[in-house]
């Protein structure tokens, strides 16, 4: 079988399954990975860029070299070739845990119980929950699924559409070392320089293409390429800001602003400043609209797969 139809009968396989089981509870295969990388860390952390950079290529260089290993054993068989891309896909998606944790934090906003809201914040984004008031959680919200639609799904959809299974995995692999070292703090701003670094290259056409999605898909299709287009360029992230911005002008509502993480207040410019502000009922219309653009990415990227010029058989 064409290594093409492969892709996307497994990724469709894959995103159902994320869909109907969510993450598992335990032993999650992107869990074991994070403590791996935790473990090279703890042998190789330097306070220096070229310590970092090994890290990055010891992790994800072996994450991916695993995954293309183990695509190679099944290549002769069109039934585990399908099973492993399913397994893969399902294994680093994360849209149905995604979904789960904002809505719990919508649901706990709207039976006016705020410090429960604070205490899951921490299980979606890094934002310190104790400085923001009920408004400001329910933003939160809004802007972290916005950029883990395409951190947790349309990104490794993309690159598992460029190179399979080794794709879906090396992207995870990356995005994961992005969230464990790639931040500004005094211990990882120098370490951490290359995974920052790889995971904005590697995030870079995921993002493009969940802004377009959010576009297509969200009520204001004009609003929400206004914001991309004017505001995206603002935000810090290279990434995170066509996403956000292209939600936030198709929820019609404004993004960015003062926030805090790890102590550190930033003051970040506001997306769509013609937007009303977020309210707790935009948390659901935001996970509707990233569930819808996750489905979409996947038929944009079985589509170009299948369009792609043969190239030998899986």
């Amino acid at each position: 079988m064409r290594a093409d139809r492969v892709f996307a009968y497994g990724a469709a396989a894959g995103l159902l399954g994320d869909l109907l089981l969510g993450d598992p509870r335990r032993g999650h295969p992107v869990a074991a990975f994070g403590r791996a990388a935790g473990a090279v860390e703890r042998v190789l952390w330097r306070d220096h860029r070229g310590w970092g950079a090994l890290h990055t290529a010891v992790c994800a260089g072996g994450a991916t070299g695993l995954a293309a290993l183990a695509s190679r054993s099944v290549r002769g068989s069109r039934t585990a070739s399908i099973a492993l891309t399913a397994a893969a896909t399902w294994a680093v998606v994360g849209g149905t845990s995604l979904g789960r944790e904002a809505r719990a934090i919508g649901g706990a906003l709207e039976a006016g119980d705020v410090e429960g809201a604070r205490e899951r914040l921490p299980h979606l984004c890094g934002r310190d929950p104790q400085s923001l008031d009920a408004d400001g959680i329910a933003r939160a919200v809004v802007e972290s699924v916005a950029e883990n639609t395409s951190d947790a799904v349309v990104g490794a959809l993309v690159w598992g559409a460029v190179a399979g299974v080794p794709g879906l995995v090396g992207f995870r692999a990356v995005n994961t070392l992005d969230a464990m070292v790639g931040h500004k703090s005094a211990k990882y701003r120098r370490y951490g320089w290359a995974s920052a670094r790889l995971d904005d290259v590697a995030g870079w056409p995921g993002a493009r293409l969940t802004a377009a999605l959010a576009a297509a898909a969200g009520d204001d299709p004009r609003g929400a390429a206004r914001a991309w287009r004017v505001d995206a360029c603002k935000h810090p992230s290279p990434n995170a800001g066509p996403v956000e911005a292209s939600f936030a002008g198709a929820l019609g509502v404004r993004l960015g602003g003062t926030l805090a993480y790890g102590g550190r207040v930033e003051h970040r410019p506001v997306l769509n400043g013609k937007g009303r502000a977020v309210a707790v009922g935009d948390i659901e219309r935001a996970v509707r609209l990233s569930r819808r653009v996750s489905w979409l990415a996947l038929g944009v990227c079985v589509a170009g797969r299948l369009l792609r010029p043969r190239g030998g058989n899986s």
